[in-house]
């Protein structure tokens, strides 16, 4: 079932000096721009009140590039020039960019986004991350407003099992019999918020199996009786299946948050905070699903769900 998930957007070991490193390097050599062809020179970000053209990247990752889409015609409908450079890749290919002023909206997620910048960071709750990342962010970027829609690890369970157990939250369960296993991607194990953390943090014994791609079907099939699914997976709509809900911000928090360039705060923060305003968590997952299920493309998406919230 994995096929639905992003690549895991975290990039803790990369140090922040060879961000600053590739980022000069892509500024000055325009053979190596993966985003288009203008030549290097053009890229240096333009000074504040002169941005006549706001440029939307997105991740090649379709639940991304359905939200730079809404934030894409959002723009265009309050009368503001885009060009879209979307499907661009993780985030070695893409912040340089970023930070170059060449791309000047962008759909992030503030935990993933902390870590890339601040790989010792020990915020996890949303408001504490989100504060954190504004600190970390490069001269020259600025945080809007990050929205309850999120795409993070979860402790997930099945409806059935959730129902027989009583479980509301990762403290519940503690609570049940036998050997309870979780089941992720191997590197998982690992993790801050992996079953060591669910023991110290909750007194919750946890086998581990590393299910990888077959994570969905192991669940469904009741060969591991927790998964880790991202938040934002089509599951959550198409199955009968519930995320724990985690009160000691266990896990870290990676909410969806638009970075933009400073040159044009001022003209797209109240457009895009809207938007942000507006996009939870049932909301994104039912736009994943109208993706990966109806096979709909993301303008499509995307303007039929600016029209249904009342922002175009």
């Amino acid at each position: 079932m994995m096929s639905f998930l992003p690549l895991r957007h975290t990039r803790a070991g990369w140090a922040v000096a060879a961000l600053a490193a590739t980022a000069m390097l892509v500024t000055a050599c325009g053979s190596g721009n993966p985003l288009d062809d203008q030549p290097a020179g053009d890229t240096a970000a333009p000074d504040a009140g002169e941005q006549s053209t706001i440029v939307v990247g997105s991740q090649a990752y379709y639940s991304n590039e359905i939200i730079a889409e809404i934030y894409a015609q959002a723009l265009e409908n309050a009368g503001l020039d885009v060009k879209r450079q979307f499907s661009i890749g993780q985030r070695d290919a893409y912040m340089p960019e970023i930070i170059s002023g060449a791309i000047t909206v962008f759909p992030e997620y503030t935990g993933n986004l902390l870590e890339f910048f601040d790989p010792d960071t020990q915020a996890t709750s949303p408001d504490e991350v989100y504060a954190a990342l504004q600190e970390a962010l490069p001269e020259g970027l600025v945080a809007l407003d990050y929205a309850e829609a999120s795409d993070q690890d979860t402790y997930t369970v099945t409806k059935a099992f959730a129902d027989e157990h009583g479980l509301t939250s990762i403290f519940d369960l503690a609570n049940v019999d036998g050997e309870v296993t979780i089941g992720a991607a191997p590197e998982f194990e690992q993790r801050p918020y992996g079953p060591d953390a669910a023991q110290q943090v909750y007194g919750v014994d946890l086998a581990f199996s590393a299910t990888g791609p077959t994570t969905l079907d192991a669940l469904l099939a009741g060969t591991i009786q927790v998964a880790d699914i991202y938040s934002a997976d089509p599951a959550f709509e198409t199955e009968d299946i519930v995320a724990l809900d985690d009160p000691e911000n266990m896990i870290l928090s990676s909410n969806v948050v638009p970075i933009v360039s400073s040159s044009v705060a001022d003209q797209v923060a109240d457009i895009i905070n809207a938007v942000s305003a507006k996009l939870t968590v049932a909301e994104l997952v039912s736009l994943n699903v109208l993706s990966t299920v109806d096979q709909q493309e993301a303008p499509e998406i995307a303007q039929t769900w600016l029209s249904d919230q009342g922002l175009i």
